[in-house]
């Protein structure tokens, strides 16, 4: 038994820095892409900034200019641009 005890330190060690924080990160992208609305500002996986036009259920039509908008899986939404940073 006492064999174990190092790596069942080891373990929690490695859950509470590693796989805890990565899950809470997953959970608030996850609440994030829920959460859009027509006319918030996004970023995607690709470093455009658009806006969000109308959300689907797996899409998100954007529009990246006054005359483009196109459709957006969600899975490539990095973030959300929040009102006091600049876009």
């Amino acid at each position: 038994m006492e064999q174990f005890i190092p790596l069942i330190i080891l373990f929690a060690i490695f859950y509470f820095l590693i796989i805890r924080p990565q899950q809470k990160a997953q959970k608030a992208h996850a609440q994030m892409l829920e959460s859009l609305k027509k006319g918030d500002k996004i970023v995607t996986t690709g470093g455009l900034i658009a806006e969000v036009v109308k959300p689907e259920e797996d899409f998100i039509k954007i529009k990246l200019n006054d005359d483009t908008i196109v459709k957006l899986d969600r899975a490539y939404v990095a973030k959300k641009v929040e009102l006091g940073e600049n876009a």
